[in-house]
């Protein structure tokens, strides 16, 4: 569906640079006309990017005792500091551990609880 907004703004652009190539405008004019439709096509793509990663995220979850300092970043509201205590608590029995031990306040877990696990490593 993603890839589908990103071609539909890549024919946009196509179709702004074929009209600003057929009228009698300035190099200028079109110069400037194709840096926004640019623009716009990179900052979709960035977006669509994005969107992917995050899907990709929440269908796995986040291992509390494997995961890195940036993949801990990567959840909703979690500071470095939350980041450092969770990575400092280890290893947990289970992700209910962060409120328990007292790591994250329980409003904070509530709003990342779904896409934790505590699998312990062999």
């Amino acid at each position: 569906m993603r890839l589908l907004n990103y071609l539909s703004l890549l024919m946009i652009a196509l179709l702004i640079g074929l009209v600003a190539c057929s009228s009698n405008q300035s190099s200028e004019d079109i110069k400037e006309k194709t840096a926004q439709a640019t623009a716009e096509i990179k900052q979709g793509a960035k977006a669509v990017a994005e969107g992917v990663r995050e899907g990709w995220s929440r269908d796995k979850p986040l291992n509390l005792n494997t995961a890195t300092k940036e993949d801990l970043l990567k959840l909703p509201g979690i500071t470095p500091v939350q980041a450092d205590r969770i990575i400092a608590g280890r290893p947990y029995d289970d992700p209910k551990d962060l409120v328990t031990r007292r790591i994250l306040p329980k409003t904070e877990y509530d709003k990342i609880s779904d896409r934790l696990t505590a699998k312990k490593q062999s």
